[in-house]
């Protein structure tokens, strides 16, 4: 799950990591949402990784406190990776955190 502050801008990004995952023979359920959607995401999927976009770096304290105790990692996108748009980086961030 990427999170963003209107979940436009990770739209984009998502459709870069699921190419790059199709590229590599992965299937992955990746998807964007808003800051304000996040409550809700948690409850209605079953979320593996939560990568933050660089614009909200601020509320990662206020989204870690809602992963405790679910067993799920959070980090920022990469800065570049983001501005990039890098698929491939941004998903092999994510699997990094996965492992």
């Amino acid at each position: 799950m990427l999170c963003c502050a209107a979940g436009m801008s990770t739209s984009m990004l998502v459709a870069k990591m699921q190419g790059a995952a199709k590229e590599q023979g992965k299937e992955y359920d990746i998807f964007a949402v808003s800051a304000s959607e996040v409550d809700q995401k948690l409850v209605e999927k079953e979320i593996d990784v939560v990568l933050l976009g660089p614009q909200i770096r601020y509320m990662k304290n206020d989204i870690n406190k809602k992963l405790v105790g679910k067993n799920i990692p959070m980090d920022v996108i990469d800065m570049q990776a983001y501005g990039m748009m890098n698929g491939a980086k941004v998903l092999k961030q994510a699997e990094d955190l996965m492992a």
